[in-house]
């Protein structure tokens, strides 16, 4: 029996979660984290989906755009799910690479018949007003020129709540994470629908 359903699974439209420490669970049980959420979330809703994890703590946009090919081949994913960025913004690099980096991201993911979304990150103003402007405005011109769906910030419901994440300030702990996926679910779900009817 659990070798039909294995193969079930195996069989499945895939989604890759492709990010950062964000989304690979650092500093936490990989049980608790949100892309593990994600997967009973859409089994609950009744998709077929196999979600991927494919996420790398430390990952950069640069680093990601150079993984994503194999990662494309490999999966073959029906959905792609680019989380990435933030580690360019606490590097201070430049935005405009960052914004080329994830538009190629999700072209390549397009061009191999992947519907793309893009869960987008701010960082403090501390970097300077104008620096992270134009870092969290990357993400909707990205968006814009691509026609892939976006999540504006990803943090946004717990970013004001010190007790949300590690004693780092910077990464997520377990109980964020159920409030994470509430968050980013009415932007994915459309996603793993038209995956589905299709």
């Amino acid at each position: 029996m659990l070798a039909a359903q294995t193969a079930v699974a195996n069989d499945a439209p895939v989604a890759l979660i492709f990010g950062d420490s964000l989304s690979a669970a650092y500093g936490i049980p990989r049980d608790d984290g949100w892309v593990h959420l994600l997967q009973q979330r859409v089994r609950q809703a009744g998709y077929p989906h196999r979600i991927v994890n494919a996420s790398v703590s430390g990952e950069t946009t640069a680093g990601g755009l150079r993984r994503l090919p194999a990662q494309l081949e490999r999966h073959r994913p029906d959905i792609l799910i680019i989380e990435l960025g933030g580690n360019d913004g606490l590097r201070g690099q430049p935005t405009a690479a960052m914004t080329n980096n994830l538009e190629s991201m999700v072209q390549l993911g397009q061009a191999a018949g992947a519907r793309v979304a893009l869960l987008g990150m701010r960082i403090p103003s501390n970097y300077g007003p104008a620096y992270a402007q134009a870092f969290h405005q990357s993400y909707a011109d990205v968006a814009e020129a691509t026609g892939a769906a976006l999540l504006p910030f990803f943090l946004e419901p717990i970013a004001l709540s010190q007790d949300a994440f590690l004693p780092d300030g910077i990464h997520p702990n377990a109980g964020a994470q159920p409030r994470l996926l509430e968050h980013a679910w009415p932007a994915l779900q459309p996603l793993f629908k038209s995956s589905t009817t299709d």
